[in-house]
């Protein structure tokens, strides 16, 4: 049952009709500097259960009480999916100790990974990963993968969760691409805005409130190389263009905790950068709330970043910096040097008072004073049928047809359907990382009631006979005979539509650091020997980021991005294939032609110019593409046409505005869900300008033959960039309104 706090007022802190700020400031003169030290340490699941394995959701009282107790922990996060009710044990038990058992009282706040959905809880619903999400274009579904997660994690105990991933996905190598919305800020910044309402403004959950995280503050996924952790080289007009937006829209919408960056930006890493976490975050972008390290980031200033000689050192540094919690989270080095720097007069309790006193103003503005215990009667609410059909309606509006040739799809009820790939049978694919457990569960512990591809087709393809090739029934690439190959073609002859589900196994960090963008040689020479076959061949990517396909794409009839669609992924794969759903993902990102030519759609001007020895040594521009699909690509099962793109003006005032018109057009046969994409490319500015810039989108759903106008506000804040320091710069110039290829010119006045 739903248990209260009962303690008797003593004290000012524990008047709930007191204001926060009385509250917090009776509290924090009544704590001792080592009981402050303990609110900004975060530690993990492992030092308080009874088998130090994250997947052991069973509290051990004694480590609990003497962490709590003792070191007055205030924190502590993750652990794996385990059933609600064991959640529910640890928790209460976790919550009586800390405030029923200390001086002060102080409740604990957990903090979990759950990106996508309740990931570390049994029976959660799962939604797609967010790369997929920024797929749909539609805030929609990032707002209802918070709320939903915050419905069904809160009751448990869950009050802090870390999402959603603010990063704009710009290295397509780098292994966390898939936690991004994709390399377009604009749409990075509406979907993690919706996504923090979604988990921050639950009325679900009341009289309770979660928090959620803004990850990881800020530039962490350019690293130079594309491997995680590893340095990135970013000038102070990038990061302010490029990767603030996100996070400052996040922050506008209040947006309460903060997660660093564990790389390093210009040699400096931001944990440990004054000018990133206060001058930055706090001074220019307005952020008042709680800023948590990620995991032994501190630790790393010493054996991975090298710029402390030690722990202690590495402690000064980051408070320093402005750090307010420390994910230490294994052990208590940082409690110890950080209170041997106070005590040393190196740092000064005012210095601690300011994070603590961020600290308890999330902790009370949460409720957890008033209602820190968990409660066990509103499990029902777990992976209820409504929820699942969010995370099913984001699943099929993720999905990206790329290539169709001769309409292929969608699929007529054949015959015969041979299927083969790495995922063709796989639920944990479908999810990846951060799903159940950290690198996702192993196979047996997803839901019974989860598809994968292959139990999907069955069910949309009920007359069809679908024969599943595993690897004892295809030969091997490498030693095969001219003679083998030829009886294995035939084979493959006899069936009517043969389907390839490759892409990636599931990987989290660095776990997934890799040198090559191309899909793996074994999946490549399988895809080759299959398409020389008589048989259309679909490929189906379930992927965290665009493994490149370009010497099979020509060899290839259609091609369906599926990206990490969640627990409901495969349903909506096989719906897009019989044609239940008429696909409208567009791709959040552009998907590379080459390996070492990565190139986002926002690229300047000079990406695309290259040294031409027959024009006279001349610099040129090329016609090379850097990408085999550009950003915002993807096919429907019926056509659209655009015409009539009209501007109210050719010119727009300081003050003013212009009113831009498009006619979109359903030229096919069957109804279907158009994503207008606004782009404006400015001619000339003082600082270089990207080619196009996505400023606008909206859906159009039409009917056969049915038109609709839709309309846009052009505005002067729409055309402005910010230098340097940040400051606004509007240019007076002329731009270009793009839409689909359509094109309108217009001035600054």
């Amino acid at each position: 049952m739903f248990t209260t706090n009962q303690s008797t007022l003593n004290y000012p802190y524990q008047n709930a009709d007191l204001k926060i700020s009385e509250r917090i400031e009776d509290l924090l003169q009544r704590m001792s500097v080592y009981e402050k030290i303990g609110q900004m340490t975060q530690l993990d699941i492992t030092l308080i259960n009874t088998t130090g394995k994250q997947k052991d959701v069973i509290l051990d009282p004694e480590k609990a009480r003497d962490l709590i107790r003792n070191h007055h922990i205030g924190s502590f996060l993750n652990g794996e999916a385990v059933k609600p009710g064991t959640w529910y044990r640890f928790m209460s038990e976790l919550t009586r100790i800390a405030v029923e058992e200390t001086r002060l009282g102080i409740p604990v706040i957990y903090g979990i990974d759950h990106i996508h959905g309740a990931s570390y809880l049994e029976g959660a619903t799962i939604f797609p990963q967010s790369i997929n999400l920024g797929a749909t274009f539609d805030p929609k579904h990032a707002h209802n993968a918070g709320w939903v997660t915050a419905a069904e994690s809160f009751d448990i105990g869950h009050h802090w969760i870390f999402a959603p991933v603010l990063d704009l996905g710009a290295n397509p190598l780098w292994p966390r691409f898939w936690e991004t919305y994709g390399e377009d800020p604009y749409l990075a910044s509406l979907m993690g805005s919706a996504n923090v309402e979604g988990v921050q403004k639950n009325d679900d959950i009341r009289p309770l409130k979660q928090a959620a995280t803004g990850k990881h503050f800020l530039g962490y996924s350019d690293p130079r190389h594309g491997w995680d952790r590893t340095p990135a080289h970013l000038s102070m007009q990038q990061i302010h263009e490029f990767h603030r937006p996100s996070f400052q829209k996040a922050i506008d919408a209040g947006l309460k905790t903060i997660m660093t960056n564990s790389g390093e930006i210009n040699g400096v890493p931001v944990v440990a950068s004054h000018d990133i976490l206060t001058k930055l975050l706090r001074d220019e972008m307005g952020f008042e709330g709680v800023v948590i390290t990620d995991w032994d980031d501190i630790g790393k200033l010493v054996d991975l970043h090298y710029t402390a000689g030690n722990y202690k050192e590495a402690v000064y540094s980051a408070v320093q910096a402005g750090i307010d919690m420390s994910m230490t989270p294994e052990h208590l080095e940082f409690n110890k040097s950080l209170l041997e720097l106070v005590d040393e007069g190196r740092i000064t309790e005012e210095r601690i008072d300011q994070s603590v006193l961020r600290i308890l103003k999330l902790k009370f503005e949460l409720g957890l004073f008033e209602n820190p215990f968990p409660r066990d009667d509103r499990f029902h609410r777990i992976g209820h049928p409504e929820n699942r059909q969010k995370a099913f309606e984001a699943a099929k509006d993720s999905i990206v047809l790329l290539k169709n040739d001769g309409n292929l799809l969608p699929a007529k009820q054949s015959k015969r359907i041979g299927l083969f790939g790495i995922s063709a049978n796989s639920k944990r694919n479908l999810s990846s990382g951060w799903t159940i457990a950290w690198q996702g569960g192993k196979e047996e512990r997803y839901p019974v009631h989860m598809h994968t591809i292959y139990t999907a087709l069955g069910e949309e393809f009920p007359e069809t006979e679908i024969k599943l090739f595993t690897k004892d029934d295809v030969p091997d690439a490498k030693t095969i005979t001219d003679s083998e190959k030829k009886r294995f073609v035939n084979k493959l002859n006899s069936f009517d539509l043969l389907i390839f589900a490759g892409g990636e196994e599931p990987y989290c960090e660095f776990t997934g650091n890799i040198s090559d963008l191309s899909l793996p040689k074994d999946q490549l020479n399988l895809l080759k020997l299959i398409s020389g076959s008589e048989t259309p061949v679909v490929l189906i990517l379930v992927q965290g980021r665009p493994r490149i396909i370009t010497e099979l794409i020509d060899d290839l009839d259609a091609v369906i991005h599926a990206g990490l669609p969640g627990f409901e992924g495969a349903k909506a794969i096989a719906e897009v294939i019989s044609g239940k759903v008429n696909p409208v993902g567009k791709l959040p990102f552009s998907y590379p032609m080459h390996p070492n030519y990565l190139v986002p759609y926002n690229h300047k001007k000079s990406n695309l110019y290259s040294f031409d020895p027959e024009k006279a040594n001349r610099i040129v521009k090329t016609n090379d593409s850097p990408s085999l699909f550009p950003f915002g690509h993807g096919l429907s099962y019926t056509t659209f046409s655009y015409s009539e793109l009209k501007l109210s003006s050719e010119a727009i005032r300081q003050n003013g505005s212009i009113k831009a018109t498009l006619t979109v057009t359903n030229t096919g046969s069957r109804a279907g869900t158009e994503t207008v994409l606004w782009f404006i490319s400015t001619h000339v500015g003082r600082i270089t300008r990207p080619v196009k810039e996505l400023k606008h989108f909206e859906k159009a759903h039409l009917h056969p033959g049915e038109s609709k106008t839709v309309e846009w506000m052009i505005t002067p804040e729409t055309l402005s960039y910010p230098d340097e320091n940040g400051r606004k710069i509007i240019e007076k110039q002329s731009y270009s309104l793009i839409v689909n290829g359509l094109k309108r010119d217009f001035k600054m006045e």
